[in-house]
């Protein structure tokens, strides 16, 4: 996976999707072609800003993915 920058590329995306999504992209390579995925300008607060709504410590969460998961298995 990398990141790139559109203005190595012009004319590639067109200007709406750069305008909308930024010049950032990370570029996954698919078995059917490459999927752009654009980077924040600020990853760290994009993902505080995607998990501001949940209230449990990553060792709860954690857990309590362990516990669902041998629930799911048959333990």
């Amino acid at each position: 996976m990398g990141t790139g920058s559109t203005n190595k590329l012009p004319g590639i995306l067109a200007t709406a999707v750069r305008e909308r999504y930024g010049d950032r992209y990370h570029i996954v390579k698919l078995p059917d072609g490459l999927e752009l995925i654009p980077v924040a300008d600020d990853p760290l607060e994009a993902l505080r800003d995607e998990f501001s709504d949940i209230d449990k410590s990553a060792d709860e969460l954690r857990d309590e993915a362990r516990e669902t998961a041998l629930d799911e298995a048959g333990r």
